[in-house]
Formats: structure tokens, sequence, C-alpha cells
């Protein structure tokens, strides 16, 4: 299949973010077909330090920037921002995700931008907005989770300490939301012919996307459902996505279980004799295929427990090829998820591992810009570039 066949292909990316929540953003642009280009400072993605390293590349860092190219930029050398506006005038999309004011420090701001090209689609994401009381504040996802009551709600709703989630969800919604504002303002300039600044807010994305925050507002939990109960089988933990009384009336209705209670059983001692029933006949399931016919039987969703080292294995998973292997720059391969999107007539998916530092300075800046090999030297020379050396001693 030809790159054609993406559903961005052409499209020029500039991704100047770090860490999580616009890495992903660009990650996904990449897996539709849009050329990403890491612009990555000396010192580096601090995710460059966190997980396994395979190839000169740590997990974390491959995970997200999986598919991109990279040019190492010293946004504060001498001929940076020169070297910047040339990149952007060639740019389709910008993201970043620095502090409100630090793109505008550097002389990088969007009213400067735009002035270079007006159908730039520049994407900032910070925690609390690009303007605003709190604009300045560093924020990171836990933060995000501790401000908008999901680190609170866990506690009281498991009865636990107060904990971090073990999922950086302020990120990836932010960058989710940004992925659509993007998409949207794309459409939007084919009628207008200009681009535009979106501003997407960790704190705005994550309460936007919080199915539950409802019942905090307006003080209505007992409204909800039961949560849901998760079982000890013979085999593993089952969760059963099911109120306990619903559960109770289909296992009662099936003749799967017979009622320990009497008319005049107190109702606190009427719900430990249920729950007791349905643990014991749960804890008496011995293989999923039992599980799986029960649950069936009952019309009732439910999920193994898995340890997330053993996703591979999730049959649906398995078959949708979500978990792929690609090329991890020492002769061998890793696991990396695959993209999520799968098209009629249209194709997605990574499209290679991530990049060193700098690998690329001489690869964009020539078919971007059209530079020489002896230009891209002379910006080396000028530590406006730098690049790191691959495992094969390269940086092309």
């Amino acid at each position: 299949m030809s790159d054609l066949e993406y559903p961005l292909a052409g499209m020029r990316v500039l991704d100047f973010s770090r860490v999580l929540a616009g890495p992903f953003a660009g990650r996904m642009l990449s897996d539709l077909g849009a050329d990403v280009v890491k612009v990555e400072p000396p010192d580096g993605d601090v995710t460059r330090l966190w997980g396994r390293v395979k190839g000169g590349v740590a997990g974390y860092y491959h995970q997200q920037n999986a598919g991109k190219r990279n040019i190492c930029i010293d946004l504060r050398a001498q001929g940076a921002q020169a070297l910047v506006f040339e990149l952007v005038s060639s740019a389709d999309i910008l993201i970043e995700n620095y502090r409100p004011d630090v793109m505008r420090r550097l002389g990088l701001g969007y009213e400067t931008l735009r002035e270079v090209n007006p159908r730039l689609i520049m994407l900032s994401i910070s925690g609390f907005g690009q303007s605003g009381p709190e604009s300045h504040r560093p924020a990171y996802a836990p933060i995000v989770h501790a401000e908008v009551g999901l680190m609170h709600r866990q506690a009281r709703r498991a009865a636990l300490p107060y904990s971090e989630l073990p999922l950086s969800v302020a990120d990836t919604n932010a960058s989710l939301h940004g992925l659509v504002g993007v998409l949207a303002a794309v459409v939007a300039r084919e009628k207008t012919g200009f681009g535009q600044h979106i501003d997407i807010a960790m704190v705005d994305a994550t309460l936007v996307t919080d199915d539950q925050i409802h019942y905090d507002l307006e003080d209505s939990e007992e409204t909800g459902p039961l949560a849901n109960d998760v079982y000890e089988t013979a085999v593993g933990p089952l969760l059963v996505s099911a109120d306990f009384r619903y559960l109770w009336s289909q296992l009662i209705q099936h003749h799967v279980v017979v009622d320990p209670c009497q008319k005049d059983t107190p109702l606190a001692e009427k719900i430990r004799l249920r729950r007791d029933a349905v643990a014991s006949l749960m804890g008496d399931l011995d293989s999923w295929e039992t599980v799986e016919a029960l649950m069936s039987k009952l019309n009732i969703a439910w999920g193994q427990v898995r340890h997330s080292a053993d996703v591979q294995q999730q049959p649906t998973l398995a078959a949708r090829g979500t978990i792929i292997e690609v090329d991890d720059r020492q002769g061998g391969t890793r696991p990396i998820p695959q993209s999520p999107y799968r098209f009629s007539h249209a194709k997605s998916g990574v499209r290679g591992p991530a990049p060193h530092r700098g690998e690329h300075n001489q690869s964009v800046l020539s078919q971007w810009l059209g530079k020489s090999a002896q230009a891209v030297d002379a910006l080396i020379d000028r530590g406006v570039l730098a690049a790191d050396q691959s495992s094969d001693g390269k940086t092309e």
C-alpha cells in the first residue's frame, strides 16, 4: 500500500511537545499518515529516561513518538527562530504543550507564527489554559486528577487512601480532544483558507470527558447504579458488570441459585446472605468457558481481570492485532499498541520506531526547505541544530 492510502498523507506537522499530552496527538496524526516531525531540544524529552531502553530508545518515549521524524533545535540559539519560521512556513499543524508563556517568550507565539503562515493550525495544550488565574501553573496528569475530583472519587468509592490513577487520563483526554480540534480546524481551513489557534486545557478536557461528574455536581450519587462487583473464581478474578440487584434477579429467574432468605429476614442479613450465595457460586466456576456460559445464560456483561502484561493473550486484542511488533533498532522487535482506527477504504497504523534526537535533521530540512547538507552542517556548527548518535553510529 502507498502513503496515499493514509487519510492524512501529505500533511506536515511540527511537534514541539513533550511527555504525553502533545506527543500522543502527534503519534495519532503520524498513524493517520501525516509527516510528523518532533522538534526536540538538546536536553531532550524527559520520557527518554522512562522504560526499557532498546536501540537507544526508552519504552515510554517510543510508545508516544513511534513513526515520527526528529530534528533537534536549541530554540535559544541565535538563528533558531529564523529556522523555525522557515519550517512553520511549510507546515500545516504545530503542536506544543509548554506553559502558556514559553512559546511567546521564544518569539514563537501564535500571533507571530500566523504572520509567517496564515494557514497554520496551532494546538496548545496546557494544564489550566492559555489565560486565566492559574494559566501559569505547571501541570501533569496527577495534578489535574486531584484538581477535578478524580482522586477524591476513587478514594471515596473504594474506601482507600488518596492515590494516583494508574494511567494519565488527563493527558490522553486533552490529547484526543486536541486531535479532534485540529481535524475540525483542517476542515474549517478548507472553507476559509485560514488556520487558527486551539487552546486545550487539561482541566476542561478531563471534566467534559468525565461521565460521572453530574453525580457530584448535583449531589445525586445515590441515584446511580451500584458499583460493579469482582468475584474470585477458581480460575481468577471476574468482574461482573451489573447492579447486584439485577444480577440476583437473573440468577433466581434462571434457577441458578436458591434464595437463602425468608420474607421476614432483616434487610442487612438478607443482603449478606444473598451476596454470600453469589460469591460461593462464582467461586465454584472452574474455567473461563464455564464463566462465559453462565454469563451468556444470564445475558450479563463480564470481564476477566487480567494483568496488563498479559493483554496480548486477550482474544479480541490478539485477533485485531492491537499489539504489534516494530523494529527495536538493535536487530529485533519490540511491542507497541497499534493505531485504533480501522477504516473501510484507508490505512492507518504505526509507521516505524521512535526517532533518535536530531536523527532526521538532514532529511527534514532537505525535503521541507530544500537545504543542502552543507547548510545543515553550518546550522550544527552554529549550535542551532544538534544530534545524538544512533545505535549504528549514524544520525540519518
